[in-house]
């Protein structure tokens, strides 16, 4: 079911994030997908470039009345209680930051995989045998990375609590990783949107947005950040079927 208009107190965002020069880039922009608190769809999905939106925007409700818009839903954010999960990483190595800002260094680095300069706690944390992340420092996600850091700094501030961005109202920003989700799903169809199909930008936004319903409506099933996660590198939330793997 597709509706056009919001009708619900908690509405679902996923973006997949494309770099900030993506207008032309076939393989590669930013999509948007948008939920009720049923997980139907509202509006349509969208693909192409948020970046004027990201700087024509001057505060959050601004922001996520054009992302409506693009989607071709009715209604005002401020009705809402809205969550964005994004697919790009929300910070970078706290090892890296104290490198380049303190000239603080890391002891006995190890390979790629677990090197601190490279990947986050959230991140390394998610290598197994034959899967690493991508790297914000190492891959070409950068543009991404930046572009979704900016977004969520200039619209939503506010550290609520680790891996918990917010506007000071009723929108939280948190980040997601479709790939692992897919990985830690106990079913195929778990993180897929009923009738969702296009591009594989689409595709992973309806698993962002499906990450943002849970994380709204039933956060016991997300694994929460552990005591011992840096504050300064965010969370990547993932089902929490993962902690029993």
């Amino acid at each position: 079911m597709v509706a056009s208009s919001l009708g619900s107190s908690t509405v679902a965002v996923g973006w997949d994030v494309g770099g900030w020069n993506c207008d032309n880039n076939t393989k590669s922009r930013d999509a948007l997908i948008v939920l009720n608190e049923q997980a139907q769809r509202l509006g349509q999905p969208w693909r192409g470039n948020l970046r004027q939106a990201i700087n024509d925007a001057p505060h959050a409700d601004a922001f996520l009345g054009k992302i409506f818009s693009l989607c071709r839903i009715d209604g005002a954010p401020s009705t809402s209680k809205v969550i964005i999960a994004i697919d790009a990483p929300l910070a970078f190595p706290a090892s890296l930051i104290e490198l380049l800002t303190a000239g603080r260094i890391e002891r006995d680095l190890g390979e790629s995989a677990t090197n601190p300069y490279l990947y986050r706690f959230t991140e390394r944390r998610l290598v197994t045998p034959g899967k690493v992340p991508l790297s914000a420092v190492k891959d070409m996600i950068g543009s991404q990375s930046t572009k979704a850091i900016h977004a969520t700094t200039k619209f939503a501030p506010n550290i609520e609590a680790l891996g918990v961005w917010s506007d000071g109202g009723a929108s939280r920003f948190i980040e997601t990783y479709p790939a692992a989700c897919r990985r830690l799903a106990t079913k195929a169809e778990e993180f897929s949107v009923a009738g969702l199909v296009g591009h594989d930008d689409i595709i992973d936004a309806g698993v962002c947005a499906l990450i943002a319903l849970r994380f709204a409506v039933a956060p016991e099933t997300l694994e929460p950040p552990p005591p011992d996660a840096p504050a300064s590198e965010g969370w990547i939330w993932l089902p929490r079927s993962r902690a029993a793997q």
